[in-house]
């Protein structure tokens, strides 16, 4: 049964999208592994919509074993070719080597001793930018998506240019870019103040 709450325009009224948006969408996550498994989820939708990787995401957690960055760095031939044949997540090699390649340079920023948190909170002062766009007006791509994405690929990252980016930006609470006449505008902008 449909409900009266006002919600940003972009997630439809599909359930699963739905529950994203007033769940997940724009909660400040602070856990390093998470915000790593989110950044290759976000990779993996290149060019595809988000409800696609959603649709997958849990076969693409139980196929990349949980996204611990500490098995996936030694994935070999062997695992790339059974991942391509998997019909629960997203067969792209590209892609795939991609999350292979993020999980090594993961662990080798951990074993220099820098949080990957820490390190990604840094692009925007640690704490979480209250943006108040309209729903219809909110950018795609920011300077500071622009700075981090030049970061991210300076570092090794692959699949992480500053749309790419800001959409992980604004997934992981970053930017709260709810729009102003949504429900979870209020309730995300008071997360950021605990």
């Amino acid at each position: 049964m449909p409900d009266s709450l006002n919600r940003c325009a972009w997630c439809g009224t599909d359930p699963l999208y739905v529950a994203y948006h007033d769940e997940e969408w724009g909660v400040p996550e602070y856990d390093s592994r998470a915000l790593w498994e989110k950044l290759v989820l976000d990779g993996f939708q290149a060019g595809l919509a988000w409800i696609t990787i959603l649709r997958k995401r849990e076969g693409m957690r139980d196929a990349f074993d949980g996204f611990d960055p500490e098995v996936i760095a030694r994935y070999g031939e062997a695992d790339i070719e059974r991942l391509l044949g998997d019909a629960r997540i997203i067969r792209s090699r590209a892609k795939i080597n991609s999350a292979i390649k993020g999980a090594r340079i993961w662990l080798e920023m951990r074993e220099n001793g820098e949080d990957f948190s820490a390190w990604l909170w840094s692009f925007v002062g640690g704490a979480p930018i209250q943006n108040s766009w309209p729903d219809s007006a909110r950018p795609v791509a920011t300077p500071g998506s622009e700075a981090m994405a030049k970061a991210l690929k300076k570092r090794g990252f692959t699949f992480c240019g500053p749309v790419i980016v800001y959409a992980f930006m604004q997934a992981v609470g970053m930017v709260n870019d709810h729009g102003v006449e949504c429900f979870r505008h209020r309730q995300v902008r008071a997360m950021a103040d605990r």
